[in-house]
């Protein structure tokens, strides 16, 4: 498994090159040249629901008897990525005002290539109690730590995203610009949020896939 996880890394370094280079398709750079294309929502949706199956698959699937994935600090860890994906896979997409835009399907389906990967690796990983060396303590300074900054990115993340979405509730079209709070020293409060609660993720399970994660 780990020879595997650094390939994945590996390949997350060498996308960053690539997408120096190349722009993807996504929000107002989305491109007919990229080809078919789905309703803006239901890509969110099925490619952010991706990554909230995946994770919870080895807790179906594992063994009933398991008592792992009971600890304090397994639950905490679910609880978090769970919270975090429903809020994107159903929440966001009902609240964005995107009527009539679409996404292209090639987007939506790399998205769920990655997530199903990532979901399953920590997933897997969370489920069997690979977390913090075989040793979570739910009081533990980093378990409190990881955790506060995933609510705190979390936090920040859904405030810039409602900002957004706030530019268009009066019926604006076109491009807008945010501004206030984070948008004042920030481009993209939105990504550092998620930035921030990953790293979080990380520090809670301090396992490879969640480093994976983070750097991808």
């Amino acid at each position: 498994m780990a020879a595997w996880l650094y390939a994945w890394i590996g390949l997350a370094v060498v996308l960053f090159v690539v997408q120096l280079k190349i722009t993807p398709a996504y929000g107002r750079h989305a491109d007919k040249r990229w080809g078919v294309a789905v309703p803006n929502q239901l890509g969110w949706f099925v490619m952010e629901s991706v990554a909230l199956a995946a994770f919870v698959a080895p807790f179906v699937m594992g063994k009933p008897d398991s008592l792992d994935r009971v600890h304090p600090v397994v639950v905490l860890a679910a609880l978090l990525w769970c919270g975090h994906y429903f809020h994107r896979a159903i929440i966001y997409p009902l609240k964005i005002r995107t009527r009539g835009k679409k996404m292209p399907l090639v987007i939506v389906l790399s998205a769920m290539l990655f997530n199903a990967v990532n979901g399953l690796v920590n997933g897997d990983a969370v489920h069997r109690g690979e977390l913090q060396n075989f040793a979570p303590q739910i009081m533990d300074l980093r378990t409190l730590f990881g955790g506060s900054l995933f609510i705190c990115g979390m936090a920040i993340n859904i405030w810039a995203d409602q900002t957004l979405i706030n530019l268009r509730s009066h019926g604006q079209q076109g491009y807008q610009i945010p501004y206030g709070g984070l948008y004042r020293w920030i481009s993209c409060p939105n990504f550092f949020g998620e930035i921030v609660q990953w790293f979080g993720f990380a520090l809670l399970c301090w396992n490879l896939p969640s480093l994976a994660f983070l750097i991808w």
